[in-house]
């Protein structure tokens, strides 16, 4: 047998994506789940058109992961990631997706994820409670 190389690919090419996306499908297919696959990225602009917050992820299956949340600091606490969330919620409502999951840290949003509705599902704890990572869900 040939020997196997593993190594970090940097940009994924058409190649890499179609592997990627036909063997999730083919899986999918043999135990009789539709993937119903799409990655998203919505940004919010100011007036002048500088970027002011991203939120990334991917449905698959049957949910929506949000992936990232990033708002520019002078933003914040300006509604723009509520905004950002609520057009992911609404861009993949009735499309055949039932919830919605991401995870967090606590230095960074669980509380801003509840007061959005999203349930805490588990809480890895760890010694630096600003390290435990929140795992939240709300249904569409």
């Amino acid at each position: 047998m040939a020997e196997t190389l593993v190594k970090r690919v940097t940009e994924v090419d058409e190649t890499i994506s179609d592997f990627i996306h036909n063997g999730f499908t083919r899986y999918g297919e043999r135990n009789d789940v539709v993937l119903n696959y799409d990655e998203f990225c919505f940004i919010a602009e100011s007036s002048d058109g500088t970027i002011i917050g991203a939120i990334t992820g991917r449905a698959y299956y049957n949910e929506v992961h949000i992936g990232d949340l990033i708002i520019a600091e002078r933003h914040r606490r300006t509604g723009v990631g509520r905004r950002l969330v609520s057009t992911v919620e609404d861009a993949y409502r009735d499309k055949g997706y039932s919830v919605v999951t991401l995870s967090t840290f606590g230095f960074q949003a669980p509380e801003f994820y509840k007061k959005l509705g999203y349930a805490v599902e588990f809480v890895r704890r760890h010694k630096d409670p600003k390290l435990d990572k929140y795992f939240l869900a709300k249904p569409l």
